[in-house]
């Protein structure tokens, strides 16, 4: 079985997760500012886990560390002491399997990328009933994040950095040639002569084919098969994308760089951070890429745009009248099978998917003196809220409108990992000319061997 092999060729990296890696809380929220949020998260009265320390080891970045710095008002409510270990993303897989792989309850709550989880859930707590016994309302949650979190119909975490596509365009530059932002992808098409024209030094797309590892070539790939109502895969598991239309879209996908000539330099290895480095730095016109991104295109530490020369929108639709088909992924955070503390764990969990908690971690902008840029959210509440989007330029309320069409994760099953990059190689080597419908139909033969010995 691919998680066998895996678990069996990953070392047991338990050196990095023993104590001078770990963060602990010192921080202190207003009495006042954290009631509404304590009462609505469902904590059991009494403090039944005082003196408890729990361990939570999730991906660096400004949305966490905000949640961990607000974690005081927490332990004050319960006595459950809390610590960190942030990991940058690129190791992020190999450490929180290496969880599962030893099996000793060293890290209470893991989070990581939702692609992953299949093959983490017979080590991860089901969820459900710890849900119902408590009465915690999933309902605010978008179905297609809680979607991302649920395998054979059983709930194994709390969505919590999660992400829509959306596609930025540079709005100074659209209106300066009086271009309408794009609604699918024609427009896109469309829009790439007049600005290659009039801009000579601006690519009018950045694009990311590279295969690095993180298959991050296959979500606007998934967009264009899905856009036309083709599969990745079908209901047994098996590689869809070989159907015309699937094969179809694949071509479109690629010809946007072999013969729409859209894609800057580097666009055949680059990969996601590569094309957002180039938006930002003014190089190019448009970046499909999560909406997170927005923060960081118009931060003046990163980037040479303002927001004012930034729009957004949601992601093109494949054919000009149909609704955006957009991927969603997010970075869940669920309670280790092997903890010594489940019932902290899970008390902390509520906590930081309070809805209050998760409003307030997109609109402050210094939490105890840490700077704060983060317009992730996880709830529709939060989406909609007059305050968010009045402190993110209105991204939130955009998202909505995304996740109204053609929403879904990518495949959540075990052998995804290793199909996807497949998948990702096939698309890489597509964009240096070579056969696409040849190189896609070998790769789900290959792929396809995969799957059949996975279900073996």
């Amino acid at each position: 079985m691919y998680r066998r092999a895996v678990f069996a060729v990953l070392p047991l990296l338990l050196a990095p997760l023993c104590e001078p890696g770990w963060s602990a809380d010192q921080t202190a929220s207003a009495p006042d500012a954290n009631a509404a949020l304590l009462s609505a998260s469902r904590l059991k009265p009494g403090q039944p886990y005082k003196g408890q320390t729990i361990k939570v080891m999730a991906v660096n970045t400004p949305q966490f560390v905000a949640l961990q710095k607000r974690t005081d008002a927490f332990t004050a409510a319960t006595g459950i002491n809390v610590k960190w270990l942030f990991v940058p993303f690129k190791p992020l897989q190999e450490k929180v399997t290496s969880v599962g792989v030893a099996a000793n309850g060293n890290v209470d709550i893991v989070n990581y990328l939702d692609q992953w989880g299949a093959a983490y859930a017979h080590w991860l707590v089901p969820l459900d009933p710890l849900v119902k016994r408590d009465g915690y309302d999933l309902t605010d949650f978008p179905a297609p994040f809680l979607q991302s979190v649920t395998h054979d119909d059983k709930l194994y975490g709390m969505p919590m950095r999660s992400n829509v596509q959306m596609f930025l365009y540079r709005k100074d530059v659209f209106a300066a040639l009086h271009i309408a932002p794009p609604k699918n992808w024609q427009d896109v098409i469309n829009a790439g002569p007049k600005i290659r024209a009039a801009y000579p030094d601006m690519a009018p797309l950045a694009c990311y084919y590279g295969a690095d590892g993180n298959r991050q070539n296959l979500f606007a790939w998934a967009d264009f098969v899905r856009g036309a109502g083709g599969k990745i895969l079908d209901a047994k598991g098996f590689p869809a994308w070989t159907s015309p239309v699937a094969l179809k879209a694949t071509r479109e996908y690629i010809a946007l760089l072999t013969k729409h000539d859209l894609c800057g330099p580097g666009a055949t290895s680059n990969v996601e951070q590569d094309a957002r480095i180039s938006f930002q730095q003014g190089h190019a016109a448009m970046l499909p890429i999560w909406q997170w991104s927005y923060a960081a295109v118009t931060n003046p530490k990163d980037s040479t745009l303002k927001p004012e020369q930034v729009g957004f929108a949601p992601m093109p639709a494949y054919r000009p009248g149909d609704a955006p088909s957009t991927v969603v992924n997010t970075m869940p955070m669920s309670i280790s099978m092997y903890s010594k503390h489940k019932e902290a764990a899970w008390e902390y969990l509520k906590w930081l998917a309070n809805a209050d908690l998760d409003r307030r971690n997109a609109i402050e902008r210094s939490v105890n003196g840490y700077a704060v840029r983060n317009n992730v959210v996880n709830r529709y509440s939060s989406m909609k809220d007059p305050d968010v989007n009045a402190a993110n330029a209105g991204i939130p309320r955009a998202e909505i409108e995304a996740l109204s069409g053609n929403a879904h994760p990518m495949p959540q099953v075990v052998f995804w990992p290793e199909v996807a990059d497949i998948a990702s190689i096939a698309i890489n080597q597509a964009v240096t000319g070579q056969d696409v419908d040849a190189l896609m139909i070998d790769a789900a033969s290959r792929a396809h061997r995969v799957v059949e010995r996975e279900l073996r």
